[in-house]
């Protein structure tokens, strides 16, 4: 076994099961091995979960790694994507006083009631942390709103701040279903895709007990063009609309035409802006 090996971060088989201090364990979705990254995403160790986690104890006296304390903001991305689409909002979120931690979960590759699995896993195992908020783009969403409605134990130890959902799926997406089904696209999207049909996505529970906010923005052109192609159209929602059905705090629309959302400044001050205050 040779370790200090540097990976890319695990975007699509891997899936993060610890973090702390930017360093995460993640396990391999088939195999189910795990490895020990730390923050610049270098393989530190392998072996099953307790290995890793034992071995990352003797870094943390090694290299004196500072004890995380504070309000720990979880960001969970969309099909096909990885936590690198956060860059820009974890900045932000850091430098408003919060911790963060984007979590890859490999969404082309199982179904929804197995990513929820992973982040109930990833949620017992954070350590040293009291309060939490989250942030969802996209398909996340639907990941956040089956997680807070199951009961688990972390749901005891750790207090729900606030969420934030961004271009969430709100009616579901005749789009996915369709694409996940297709042998051409069906890598990317995965069996997720169906999840979110809208008959399906009209059955998942509300957020509820805590203060949401949601972001919506104008379909990325790729998405119109694959609507055209596939023959598929869900019905876009007022935010009028989209208040009514998920019960949320505050609804607001903001324009983007970037190729990754979180790189639209007003979005991100928006976001950190309902974390602190309930108020985008």
């Amino acid at each position: 076994m040779k370790d200090d090996f540097y990976t890319f971060g695990g975007g699509h088989f891997w899936e993060d099961v610890f973090f702390y201090q930017k360093w995460r364990i993640q396990r391999n979705f088939i195999t189910k091995k795990c490895r020990l990254l730390d923050n610049w995403d270098i393989r530190r160790h392998e072996g099953y979960f307790e290995e890793c986690r034992q071995a990352f104890l003797k870094y943390i006296e090694a290299y004196e790694i500072a004890r995380q304390k504070g309000h720990m903001v979880i960001m969970i991305h969309s099909l096909g994507q990885s936590k690198n689409i956060f860059k820009p909002l974890w900045r932000t979120v850091i430098k408003n006083g919060f911790l963060a931690a984007a979590v890859n979960y490999p969404s082309s590759q199982k179904d929804l009631d197995a990513h929820v699995k992973q982040f109930h896993f990833f949620l017992d195992h954070l350590e040293d942390i009291e309060t939490i908020s989250f942030v969802t783009f996209g398909a996340g969403s639907a990941i956040l709103q089956r997680l807070l409605s199951d009961k688990a134990d972390w749901q005891t130890r750790l207090k729900i701040s606030r969420a934030v959902e961004v271009a969430p799926y709100t009616n579901g997406s005749a789009l996915m279903d369709s694409l996940s089904r297709s042998k051409m696209f069906g890598f990317i999207i995965g069996p997720m895709g169906q999840n979110l049909a809208p008959e399906k996505a009209a059955r998942l529970p509300q957020i509820k007990g805590i203060d949401t906010g949601i972001i919506l923005s104008n379909k990325p052109f790729i998405e119109k063009v694959l609507e055209t192609v596939t023959g598929t159209r869900t019905q876009r929602l007022s935010s009028e609309e989209v208040q009514e059905i998920t019960g949320a705090k505050e609804v607001i629309e903001i324009k983007d035409h970037h190729l990754n959302t979180f790189n639209n400044e007003r979005i991100c001050r928006s976001v950190v802006n309902f974390l602190k205050d309930g108020r985008f």
